[in-house]
């Protein structure tokens, strides 16, 4: 058995920086995936960020709540609600705050030119636009297509199966494997991804026994510009990352995923997932780029639910039942 050191090689790094175009609306996932929507666990969530700062949770996907026809959905609008009225409250502080700073940093520079006033000055302008766009976006009525792109620790609409029923519930996409510490959140800063070569390896946990499915209509990746250009660096020159943007014209793309339940006394449950990556097609491969996330037939997608009874070899073709896309890139703004 390997420990864990021989297999940090194979555990994805920040520098893959993998985002997505997830889908939010939680009624077109319930009929594609013949899944009930786990109202609960929504409510739970949402109610928990309320003292919890480290709970990102999407715009698109409190949208689906906002107009609310039950109980549940009550509780979990006005939890929306009171975050949305604190939040405000924190970046109307914050832009007081910055604004006194600039002004106080440009009546010093009316006097005398100071490193510090100057220092005070840009920091400041950066704060204020910073925290004018945060207010714009939170008072925003209408979802736009940033707001369904998840990032490394923020929360999505996950499809799993329990006891033979499809489920969606929000999890944090970033996996902290169950019986491990809290601090493998910093210590392995890409588990949100889980590879493929290493399933048997670090997820073994996981793999054959926790199976989730994510809807994305894309995904980002991040490149070496010298790669992408397919170029040796010039002497001296500095290595400049691009972010990739890659979809497919023929469909939405369902990506097998892990999961994991995570528990200890006195700490906040949670539910996580990675998104399992292998190899990636000629054209993706061809932009720079080592890994790509694993995208499933709808037949194999629902096979991956229910995997959990099946032999590794049985779980291995389901991974590789996948349909022929064509990935077409653009550089992302």
């Amino acid at each position: 058995m390997r420990d864990l050191q021989s297999v940090i090689p194979l555990l994805p790094r920040v520098t893959m920086c993998f985002s997505a175009q997830a889908s939010f609306d939680l009624d077109k996932l319930k009929r594609e995936y013949d899944a009930l929507i786990d109202y609960q666990v929504f409510a739970d969530i949402l109610e928990q960020r309320l003292t919890n700062n480290a709970i990102k949770i999407p715009k698109a996907m409190e949208a689906n709540f906002l107009a609310p026809t039950t109980a549940v959905e009550e509780r979990i609008a006005n939890s929306i609600y009171q975050f949305r009225k604190a939040e405000s409250e924190r970046l109307e502080a914050e832009l007081f705050k910055q604004t006194k700073r600039l002004a106080d940093a440009e009546r010093k520079l009316q006097c005398k030119t100071t490193k510090a006033a100057l220092d005070s000055q840009r920091i400041a302008t950066k704060k204020i636009t910073w925290a004018k766009g945060k207010l714009a976006d939170l008072r925003r009525e209408k979802v736009e297509a940033k707001d369904s792109r998840i990032f490394p620790f923020q929360y999505a609409a996950v499809i799993v199966r329990k006891s033979g029923q499809n489920w969606i519930r929000p999890m944090r996409y970033h996996c902290r494997p169950s019986g491990k510490p809290a601090s493998y959140d910093r210590r392995f800063d890409g588990l949100y991804n889980a590879r493929r070569d290493n399933l048997r390896g670090f997820w073994k946990g996981q793999f054959g026994n926790s199976h989730a499915l994510m809807r994305i209509t894309g995904f980002y990746e991040n490149v070496a510009r010298h790669d992408f250009e397919r170029r040796a660096l010039k002497e001296g020159e500095k290595p400049e990352n691009l972010v990739l943007a890659f979809h497919s014209q023929e469909r939405a793309m369902t990506v097998a995923c892990l999961w994991s339940h995570w528990e200890q006394p006195d700490q906040p449950p949670l539910d996580s997932f990675a998104a399992i990556t292998d190899e990636p097609p000629p054209e993706v491969s061809a932009t720079g780029h080592d890994r790509c996330v694993i995208v499933l037939r709808d037949e194999a997608a629902s096979k991956w639910l229910g995997s959990e009874a099946m032999a590794p070899e049985e779980i291995d073709a389901i991974l590789d039942d996948r349909p022929s896309l064509y990935y077409e890139h653009r550089v992302a703004a």
